[in-house]
């Protein structure tokens, strides 16, 4: 049996990349996102299954599961990337509505989508599988005027850690990847410049997208008695060690 991942927000970005590398590695790949038109795109440069879905809406993330189910009988590897942001803002100028729609895609929309991939990975046969959650480099430093990313990523921590500590009594793997600076449309302005942590202004570098797809594609292909449970790849000379 050929081997099943769904990967999330692979409409655009790392998601699209990412999408493209399994399908080239022999993965039957199930692309999930909200816009459609996006999503039939990348299935068709990729073979991939479109799947429109809100992460946000519980029931359509359940939904989205029961034909996984139906349609395939089971799911090896998750790449819960679908993410969202806010422009750079001062904390106290933050509205709770941008708050909570930074919130609801990369906290809640997370949980639903390894959620549901738990219990089906933990129900099919043969049982177990591979959830790899999208952290950020924020997971572990933020940016200036980024508190709703950087709380929301820092809270994708523990919910890698504790899938992976309740997935081994099912053989489910749960990994993280921190990624920093993967040139993506949402990375388009840092070779021209963006704040620093000192009320500078500067450029940065940034990487191929190809070289974050390879290396998710390689943690799901790794044994389920090996885990990387966390990742971090980044532009080699971005200011991260050292970031402030």
């Amino acid at each position: 049996m050929g081997r099943i991942v769904l990967v999330t927000g692979a409409s655009r970005g790392i998601g699209r990349v990412t999408a493209a590398a399994f399908a080239a590695a022999g993965w039957t790949t199930l692309l999930a996102a909200r816009d459609r038109n996006a999503l039939e795109s990348v299935a068709s440069e990729t073979g991939g299954v479109p799947l429109p879905t809100d992460v946000t809406d519980p029931e359509a993330v359940s939904a989205l599961f029961a034909r996984i189910s139906a349609d395939h009988g089971r799911l090896d590897a998750v790449f819960n990337n679908a993410g969202s942001f806010t422009a750079a803002t001062d904390p106290g100028d933050l509205s709770f509505a941008d708050w909570r729609r930074v919130m609801s895609v990369n906290l809640d929309g997370a949980f639903l989508i390894a959620s549901g991939a738990f219990a089906l990975m933990k129900q099919q046969t043969p049982q177990g599988g591979r959830i790899i959650n999208n952290g950020s480099i924020s997971a572990q430093v933020p940016r200036p005027m980024s508190v709703a990313y950087t709380a929301s990523k820092h809270a994708v921590t523990g919910l890698t850690k504790s899938i992976a500590l309740d997935g081994r009594a099912h053989g489910i793997a749960c990994s993280q990847i921190d990624i920093g600076n993967a040139a993506t449309d949402m990375t388009a302005r840092m070779p021209q410049g963006v704040p620093q942590a000192d009320g500078s202004v500067a450029p940065e570098p940034v990487m191929a997208a190809r070289h974050v797809a390879d290396a998710v594609v390689h943690m799901a292909e790794l044994p389920l008695e090996a885990n990387v449970l966390f990742q971090t790849i980044m532009a080699t000379n971005m200011p991260f060690v050292g970031r402030g």
